[in-house]
């Protein structure tokens, strides 16, 4: 029991990350869409930005660590904002009319060239980070195995948490979540009622690139090591999460994402770690045979 509940722990740390990767994809699809291939690259990003501010704060003698994780987590959510930002301007904004296969080949495109961009710049061996976030609770203990609930565990739920409530409000109470919800359901007709589609779209893909930005650096803090490579890894599980939960909707990516969590981690935990990736595909295969659209996701009704 106890190690089912120290699983459970890992499973729901691990998953908000993948959560907060995967609200991402699914804003960007619910509005336009289109998978956005790159999000996870744009994740990758945020970490190697919050190493690179890290490092840089921690030279100039700034040793207080709430403050420090503050400006780098606000220094990480701004840059790869920016990011995410250019990203849609350049690549995306100018196929937004044409056949739907160009801008998905696109994504493809600027995912490779985010992943080459931080290879030739920072190097294509692993950045480790000494941990910065160490201790926990004890919850329990028998014949010497220790439930154990740390700290950064305990950082990274609750800021997954805050994070989804903040979104959630954002999407529902705010003029801008309201132009969001008119462009998903029309887009042409939210332009003649005077939102502005074009801001609208890339302020998504701004706060997307924000939540990925998080996300990286709770990995970042969380596992200690990143590379060029970990934004496409996380970012295939993310899309798993995003397709699971129900392309467009946020409950729906959080959930997924939890659930790609906890099955990894118990897969690991129990049988074999080799098979993790492969047992989170098969669930996703056998939920999609018996719900198309996913947990939460709403079937689409086409207009006649």
């Amino acid at each position: 029991m106890e190690y089912f509940i120290q699983q459970l722990i890992n499973g729901i740390a691990l998953g908000s990350i993948y959560g907060l990767i995967a609200i991402g994809y699914t804003m960007v699809y619910g509005i336009i869409g289109m998978i956005n291939f790159a999000h996870g690259d744009i994740f990758m990003v945020g970490a190697f930005i919050a190493l690179i501010t890290l490092l840089a704060i921690t030279a100039l003698g700034i040793t207080f660590l709430p403050v420090v994780l503050l400006i780098v987590l606000i220094v990480s959510m701004l840059m790869t904002s920016v990011w995410g930002w250019s990203v849609e301007r350049i690549a995306y904004r100018p196929l937004r009319g044409s056949f739907r296969l160009a801008p998905l080949i696109t994504a493809i495109g600027m995912s490779i060239v985010l992943q080459n961009f931080v290879q030739i710049v920072q190097g294509a061996r692993v950045k480790p980070l000494a941990p910065q976030i160490t201790g926990g609770f004890e919850l329990m203990e028998n014949d010497g195995f220790i439930v154990q609930l740390s700290y950064m565990q305990i950082l990274i739920i609750v800021t997954t948490v805050v994070l989804m409530a903040g979104f959630t409000i954002l999407i529902n109470k705010t003029s801008l979540g309201r132009a969001q919800r008119a462009c998903e359901q029309d887009q042409k007709m939210a332009a003649l009622l005077g939102v502005n589609v074009d801001r609208t779209i890339s302020l998504t893909f701004v706060m997307g690139a924000a939540l990925a930005s998080v996300a990286g650096v709770m990995f970042l803090l969380y596992y200690g090591v990143i590379d060029f490579f970990i934004g496409f890894l996380a970012g295939v599980k993310a899309f798993t999460a995003a397709v699971l939960g129900g392309i467009g909707s946020l409950p729906g990516a959080m959930l997924g994402g939890l659930l790609i969590g906890l099955i990894e981690t118990f897969w690991s935990g129990y049988f074999s770690v080799e098979y993790k990736d492969v047992a989170a595909f098969s669930i996703l295969a056998i939920v999609l045979i018996f719900l198309p659209s996913g947990l939460l996701g709403k079937p689409e009704v086409e207009k006649v």
